[in-house]
């Protein structure tokens, strides 16, 4: 397994208005419009931002890999109320932050290099939200889907919190990866298929009693949210477009 420091740098390829962060030619791992920085150009991300179904106002979010920042810029910007800390193990993507346009450290937004395996066990009951999203060169590192590294994020949230994961159905190890997070959050996880193509976000939530949270995730769970892959990509445009007009997150659309 290759390092950062064994790694080619990350590279950075601006096409009009676009401007892209690439590990490898053609694998682009971020996105941003130069006209529009804090915009969500990637399917995924969107789909990510879904977590607020669950928990409409964080205090803390914790995301695992900053890459371009789309995901930590658009809550930066839409979620005043929260503070945000990313964990991004390779100095060489931090250096490239300005480009990207992502804000400097703050009393509510800090980007710590760290590695998250190691780092999670530290943030025990610290946060309402964890995305993690902490993808390299060759994909998602092993101790990103590991067991014991489900189980530091499960101690990390507090009751009621949840879990946002970016696992690629091809993978092969995906379905290995869903079984542990089952097995962690003792089969409070749900996805919404079809939000995001390859991309599948599963969200898991903490145990605590009657949260919005849980009663979601049940929800989401027996209904596979709009059921048709088409309305849930929709479902997760409608979710961030709301968001970027400062309207709560439309979670009646799962209620009994």
């Amino acid at each position: 397994m290759t390092t950062p420091a064994s790694r080619p740098p990350p590279q950075v390829r601006t096409v009009g208005d676009i401007r892209r962060l690439e590990f490898q030619p053609g694998q682009v791992q971020s996105e941003m419009r130069l006209s529009r920085p804090d915009a969500l150009v990637l399917s995924y991300n969107r789909a990510m931002m879904c977590f607020v179904l669950f928990h409409p106002r964080p205090e803390h979010i914790v995301m695992v890999g900053l890459g371009g920042g789309s995901l930590a810029k658009f809550c930066h910007r839409h979620l005043p109320h929260c503070r945000i800390t990313v964990l991004e193990l390779d100095p060489a993507v931090i250096a490239l932050r300005e480009q990207f346009a992502i804000p400097p450290d703050s009393e509510r937004f800090r980007v710590i290099q760290a590695d998250a395996a190691a780092h999670m066990a530290q943030l025990a009951g610290s946060a309402d939200v964890l995305l993690v999203d902490g993808f390299d060169a060759d994909g998602l590192p092993p101790a990103l889907g590991s067991a014991a590294f489900y189980a530091d994020c499960r101690r990390a949230l507090r009751p009621g919190g949840v879990l946002a994961a970016n696992l690629f159905s091809y993978d092969l190890h995906y379905r290995a990866m869903v079984r542990r997070l089952r097995q962690t959050f003792d089969g409070r996880i749900c996805t919404f298929p079809g939000m995001a193509g390859n991309n599948h976000i599963v969200f898991a939530v903490q145990a605590g009693g009657a949260t919005p949270a849980a009663a979601m995730q049940r929800q989401v769970a027996r209904s596979g949210g709009l059921a048709l892959p088409l309305l849930n990509r929709l479902l997760a445009w409608w979710v961030v477009r709301r968001l970027g007009r400062g309207a709560p997150a439309p979670a009646w659309l799962f209620s009994k």
